[in-house]
């Protein structure tokens, strides 16, 4: 009898100090990374065309265009949105000139080197449109010649 006393006693105390919890929120789920054919887009990230010669660098905090007989321009990096196989932004430089860039999750050769990229680039800078290829700046730095780019 004392023994089922004592655990009518202990179940009423636990029973008692359960109440007062408050059960734990859920961890907020973590945004999936921004990968285009393996292309991390939240990390620098190289453009480049030729015919003319162009090349944009996204780096953490801004889209830099340049190229031949054109001058620099810069605008804030802005946010990509990626459907499917298609990743999309828009950004202005302070001058005024907009970029609309599509990036393709499609191999693509610049013409000039044996290099091929993971990401094909249609670039719209203002009212002119420009062919070209992508890849992350890390791997850039890390290819050869020729041979993809990975």
């Amino acid at each position: 009898m004392r023994l089922l006393a004592l655990a009518a006693s202990v179940l009423i105390l636990s029973a008692c100090s359960q109440g007062g919890e408050t059960p734990a929120a859920p961890a907020e789920p973590t945004a999936p990374a921004a990968v285009l054919a393996g292309v991390n887009l939240a990390e620098p990230v190289s453009l480049t065309g030729t015919e003319p010669f162009w090349g944009i660098q996204l780096t953490a905090d801004e889209l830099v265009y340049s190229g031949v007989d054109r001058p620099e321009q810069r605008a804030p990096r802005p946010e990509i949105s990626i459907q499917g196989t298609v990743a999309t932004f828009q950004t202005a430089s302070s001058a005024g000139t907009t970029f609309d860039v599509t990036l393709t999750a499609t191999e693509c050769s610049d013409g000039m080197s044996d290099r091929t990229y993971p990401l094909t680039a249609l670039v719209k800078v203002g009212d002119e449109t420009l062919m070209g290829c992508a890849a992350s700046a890390a791997a850039l730095a890390r290819a050869g010649e020729s041979g993809p780019v990975v």
